[in-house]
């Protein structure tokens, strides 16, 4: 009768054989071999095997592979000498199996002992021509059995076989393979690899520091610390790594390879295979599937590109149904992405806190979430777990419920769902408890990204236009977009002023820098530009006038600046480059202009600059567009070459949407930079105003000639006769008033639109007139401003330049 023990350790070398029998089978014979030791571990309780190979002189025995705990807590080393006493060369001379016990270790001098517990050594033949020995070790209580060391007999037959692609000097390597020469950084590659990194054999130089410089940044310290061997033991190498490529993703590689001592004059090679990893077979390893996922991670900007990475690295790889990632905010989740996006794949419960784009997680509705992120631990549940249906419905057939953390505290959550039943394996398991601990580091990060990223947008905004004004005869719209490479404040601004006489003012500009005081001084030269403008100064001089403050700040900052200063009646411009990029028009037939406007250097540079001006005509119909360099300057291409790109988008655009004009061309925008963009398409004044202007004379009757001027221009304009005393008075009171109160030029000016009559009266004087709060029956004067404000519709005071400008609005009866 055979006892259940000696039934169980024979079924337990037959499992070894068939397990042996389908990896020599069918895989290649580097991972032939790690697979091989790693049956080793599972049928014979070893908790280490590695292989031994003589080197390329043949006086040592090298590691060439291991598997299990790591070598140095029993002092393996990673070669032995072939004529020295060691396990592992006494096997390979004698070709019999040494089995040794701790009180026999003792007795080999070249066998290191470490502070480990007690250990048994195994060491077995290789057999095959090269030879070498299989070395196993047991820290159980009696060692290697009968049974044990059957297994590792069979496993040393199936370590056997050829040497790694490249292994030996000289040989022609294959497609795939490479052989790099540790010392020199010399390296040899098949074909295949040439042409995954698109090179040709005439164009490759023989240098690792070639390919290195094709692989993406954030891969290559990694890469790095497989090919420098001041930091690599003996054995296998396994890594996926990014190459970048001339246009599109970067391209993802596998690289196996196996470090291989030297022997007498010859250096120690890393030899092993580089391939595509989108060819390889799918079901990669969870250690590369975290290596994905950490590479991700490592670029991912803001929480949506978090939570995109996460969706791509488990979701396809583990065959889920859906999944959800969501922060954590008070008692609250905010989810911030569910895959698949459909509201019908989510609970009912979700579907019923749906606010916009994503739901508010409903957490009191689930407690076992609830849990989990108070506890800090995973949840795994599978087919037939009784959960709240809030989630129970999320997975059916599995879920995984994996909170977030992040420096102590829960950055938020992840729900994984399946819908047919799933089993979780312990390796499952650790990849989404790996996966998780990346995912919450990287969104405590990218949260706090957004909201800096928020926090300088908004105090942009802050600098900018709230809203642009409605303009007589033509419509204008603006964008902003602030940079997306880092936090820095930009210096990107514009400005729509109107001004009087049916006037307005395009101002765009660009401060030096990305930081607070750029934007500081942004704010500052806007604010100086619209004030210098609302004078009435013109184009040359508000320019001029900008650039001497900015020089009398003392900044080491200077800025760039192009005005326009556009007559919204005739339809003519004047246009002041500081400099800054030329306007470009797009005329009503759909040709477009770059303006050829002479420029003057930026501002803040050069104290007595000269601005010229140069003119511009505007036909009812013409798109006038300013932006900023950010829109067409990038590293691929220059400013010229942009400007063309961005003059032919303009062409191809239809003027009569202005705001789908300005989105399409902001589209392509690469947002290294701030860009801004104002538009204002000219469409010509529906009804022109009436003017007339008059110097009035400092003569005894210089108001009588004022009011007689008025009467005939209105009378000549066909204004009814009973609005005439209305405007006489107006005109009477406003030219006194210069007359006494100011010395130097006085001009009236009559302005007629719409039934709307405008009556300015311009003197040198910068002082504002003031109302009197109250008039004695005795007093002289003081009633004119009085009386003004009581006929008048409305009116006011404005600065313009070199004194002010007093106006009433009076409408007119039929």
């Amino acid at each position: 009768m055979v006892s259940e023990g000696a039934a169980g350790r024979r079924t337990r070398t037959l499992r070894a054989e068939d397990a042996l029998k389908s990896i020599t089978t069918d895989l290649d014979s580097p991972e032939r071999a790690h697979r091989a030791l790693e049956q080793a571990l599972v049928f014979a309780g070893a908790a280490l095997a590695a292989v031994y190979t003589p080197g390329d002189g043949g006086d040592l025995l090298c590691l060439v592979e291991s598997a299990g705990v790591p070598r140095t807590l029993y002092g393996l080393r990673d070669s032995y000498p072939v004529s020295g006493r060691s396990p592992a060369a006494d096997a390979h001379r004698t070709g019999r199996p040494v089995w040794l016990g701790p009180e026999d270790l003792a007795g080999h001098p070249e066998s290191r002992r470490t502070p480990s517990p007690d250990f048994f050594v195994g060491a077995l033949p290789v057999p095959g021509d090269g030879g070498g020995c299989l070395l196993a070790v047991s820290q159980g209580p009696r060692g290697f059995d009968t049974e044990d060391r059957a297994c590792l007999a069979l496993i040393a037959e199936a370590v056997a076989g050829p040497a790694p692609p490249g292994s030996a000097e000289g040989e022609e390597l294959p497609s795939d393979a490479f052989s790099l020469a540790m010392d020199t950084g010399r390296v040899e590659v098949g074909d295949g690899i040439l042409e995954v990194f698109g090179l040709t054999r005439a164009e490759f130089d023989g240098k690792v520091e070639t390919l290195l410089g094709r692989t993406v940044p954030e891969d290559l310290p990694s890469l790095m610390s497989v090919v420098e061997a001041d930091h690599m033991s003996i054995g296998d190498r396994e890594l996926e790594f990014r190459i970048l490529q001339p246009a599109g993703p970067p391209k993802w590689l596998r690289l196996r390879g196996r470090l291989l001592p030297g022997g007498e004059g010859h250096p120690m090679r890393l030899a092993g295979t580089v391939e595509d990893a989108s060819t390889l077979r799918p079901d990669v390893t969870d250690v590369i599937r975290v290596q994905r996922l950490a590479a991700e991670l490592a670029t991912a900007g803001t929480v949506r590109d978090v939570s995109q990475a996460v969706v791509t690295a488990l979701r396809k790889p583990l065959r889920a149904d859906r999944i959800a990632l969501a922060e954590l905010e008070g008692d609250r989740l905010v989810v911030t992405v569910l895959d698949p996006p459909e509201q019908e794949a989510w609970p009912e419960l979700w579907r019923l806190e749906w606010r916009t784009e994503w739901p508010d997680a409903p957490l009191r509705a689930m407690p076992t979430l609830a849990a989990a992120l108070r506890e800090g631990r995973a949840r795994i549940g599978p087919a037939g777990t009784a959960l709240e249906p809030a989630l129970a419905e999320v997975g059916p057939g599995g879920l995984a419920v994996l909170p977030l953390p992040a420096g102590g505290r829960m950055a938020g959550a992840c729900l994984i769902g399946w819908d047919d039943p799933h089993e979780f394996g312990p390796d499952e398991r650790a990849l989404l408890t790996a996966s998780a601990g990346l995912a919450g580091q990287a969104l405590v990060r990218a949260h706090a990204f957004d909201a800096e990223h928020e926090l300088v947008g908004m105090l942009q905004r802050q600098l900018l236009p709230r809203r642009l004004p409605k303009l007589p005869g033509a419509i204008a719209v603006a964008r902003y977009l602030p940079t997306t490479a880092g936090l820095e404040l930009g210096g990107d601004w514009y400005d729509v002023i109107p001004l009087p006489d049916n006037h307005v003012a395009l101002v765009i500009g660009d401060v030096q820098g990305h930081n607070a005081s750029a934007a500081t001084l942004m704010g500052q030269m806007r604010t100086a530009l619209r004030a210098y403008a609302a004078e009435g100064h013109t184009p040359d001089v508000v320019v001029s006038h900008a650039n001497r403050l900015l020089m009398e700040m003392e900044t080491d900052l200077f800025a760039t600046c192009c005005y326009v200063d556009v007559d919204m009646e005739e339809g003519s411009a004047w246009c002041v480059r500081a400099g800054h990029l030329p306007p470009v028009l797009r005329h009503p037939d759909g040709r477009t202009e770059i303006a050829e406007a002479d420029g003057g250097p930026p501002l803040g540079v050069v104290a007595q600059a000269d601005f010229p001006m140069t003119p511009l005509r505007l036909q009812p119909g013409t798109l006038l567009a300013l932006t900023t360099d950010g829109l067409v300057e990038s590293p691929e291409s220059d400013i010229d070459t942009g400007m063309d790109r961005f003059a032919h988008e303009l062409s191809v655009s239809d003027p009569a949407h202005l705001g789908l004009v300005a989105d399409a061309l902001l589209g392509n925008a690469r947002r290294i930079d701030d860009v801004a963009l104002l538009l204002m398409r000219y469409d010509g004044m529906a009804v022109r105003p009436l003017r007339e202007g008059w110097t009035v004379w400092r003569v005894p009757e210089a108001v009588r000639h004022a009011r007689r001027f008025t009467r005939r221009t209105m009378r000549a304009w066909g204004v009814p006769e009973g609005n005439l005393d209305t405007v006489q008075l107006v005109v009477s009171e406003l030219v006194t008033n210069a007359l006494v109160h100011t010395d130097g030029q006085v001009r009236l000016d009559l302005t007629l639109v719409n039934h709307r009559l405008r009556v300015a009266v311009f003197d040198v004087s910068p002082r504002t007139p003031a109302k009197p709060t109250s008039i004695g029956w005795e007093a002289t004067g003081g009633r004119g401003i009085l009386l003004v404000e009581a006929v008048s519709d409305a009116w006011g005071t404005v600065p313009v330049s070199g004194g002010k400008q007093v106006w009433s609005e009076i409408g007119l009866a039929d």
